[in-house]
């Protein structure tokens, strides 16, 4: 698990850092001239950290004693929790009732559209695998 961890860390790490550079990317490229330097800096934090979160709370689903039930309803409120607090303390969300509910409902399409996808995918290997093995 020890192992496992780090490579999940290092991922989200990376993957966190490589959407603060598209998202900074994107400003630059509608017009934005200069960054706020520690604006820069706190929104890359942010969103690395926010990539570390969620890759290592992945690692829920690698709990095979849980059912795939239980193991979703804890990796959501985890990662949910997580985001939500960060989003809101580092204000990537207004708090604002339509800010948040918004922010909530972005959240859940997103979140189910993943999972959804994961879902399937491993659905099909697993398919595929039992197919070659009764072949």
């Amino acid at each position: 698990m020890g192992k496992k961890l780090i490579f999940q860390s290092f991922v989200g790490i990376c993957f966190g850092a490589l959407i603060a550079v598209l998202m900074y990317t994107g400003f630059y490229a509608t017009g934005a001239e200069s960054f706020d330097a520690a604006l820069f800096i706190k929104n890359s934090a942010a969103s690395i950290f926010c990539g570390w979160f969620f890759s290592v709370g992945a690692l829920i689903f690698t709990f095979e004693h849980w059912t795939l039930r239980k193991r979703t309803i804890v990796h959501f409120f985890i990662v949910t929790s997580l985001y939500f607090i960060l989003g809101i303390g580092i204000g990537w969300f207004p708090l604002t009732f339509a800010g948040l509910l918004f922010g909530v409902l972005l959240f859940l399409i997103v979140y189910v559209l993943i999972w959804t996808g994961c879902y399937l995918y491993f659905y099909f290997q697993a398919k595929k695998l039992n197919d070659s093995l009764n072949a």
